[in-house]
């Protein structure tokens, strides 16, 4: 009997530290989908918060040590799934620009997917029937849009497990990492959140699922609204039948 595909499930700060059931939820579906899943032990980033802010040198040596850590998984070929799209997008996009003569970095950029797009490739069945009835309001992070091409796998997976699907017509959430959390940013963060984010979560109904695969976007959400964002992740957890 053939042995399950390995798949390694990233653990960024969000969801390894503030929302860890979005990575258990992820776990739970690659494994139900029929992949084995390996979690990176303790403490591991990105390393995006360095550069944001300018930091380049430091970013360089932190992502040359991940790079050092990961080695063995690089050169194995497993396939990196991530669950935040910025941080995915260091991995696939950013990391070249800091190590363009590092063969590890071009391997791994091309291992790097977005669950939803692993699911789509590899999984194409899995999601079929599993969200019957359901409807969902998705958000697209900037991230997924400009990097990886935007939600149309989550939007077919859903639709394929049997929920109503509408996109919200939006551009940047306004969060932007820290940026909405800055005193003097703030107001500049709530009018572009009110330019078709916020207005399409205060109409959704109370049954409607809203989802948002960034942190951040998901953190606007319910700092402007009475209203929760979920990660695609937890929405094909709970069609199992488990929201633990």
């Amino acid at each position: 009997m053939a042995q399950p595909q390995v798949v390694v499930l990233w653990p960024d700060t969000w969801n390894n530290y503030y929302h860890p059931q979005t990575m258990a939820a992820a776990d739970r579906v690659l494994t139900q989908a029929g992949f084995r899943v390996h979690i990176p032990k303790g403490h591991i980033c990105c390393g995006r918060p360095l550069y944001d802010f300018g930091l380049l040198s430091a970013a360089r040596r932190y992502l040359a040590k991940v790079l050092d850590r990961m080695a063995n998984e690089i050169h194995a070929g497993y396939p990196f799934i991530f669950l935040e799209p910025s941080c995915a997008s260091v991995f696939k996009d950013e990391l070249l620009e800091l190590f363009p003569n590092d063969p590890r970095a071009r391997r791994l950029s091309q291992q790097v997917w977005l669950l939803a797009d692993w699911l789509a490739a590899k999984a194409p069945s899995f999601a079929t029937g599993r969200l019957a009835g359901a409807h969902v309001l998705i958000h697209g992070h900037c991230h997924h849009k400009a990097v990886f091409g935007g939600p149309a796998n989550e939007i077919a997976l859903l639709r394929q497990a049997g929920a109503t699907v509408e996109t919200i017509q939006a551009g940047c959430c306004g969060m932007a990492g820290p940026f909405g959390f800055k005193a003097d940013k703030f107001e500049v963060s709530k009018t572009i959140a009110q330019d078709g984010l916020m207005p399409a979560v205060e109409s959704a109904a109370p049954s409607t699922v809203i989802v948002a695969d960034g942190f951040s976007c998901r953190e606007q959400i319910a700092q402007l609204s009475d209203r929760q964002a979920v990660h695609f992740a937890e929405v094909m957890a709970r069609s199992s039948g488990s929201d633990g």
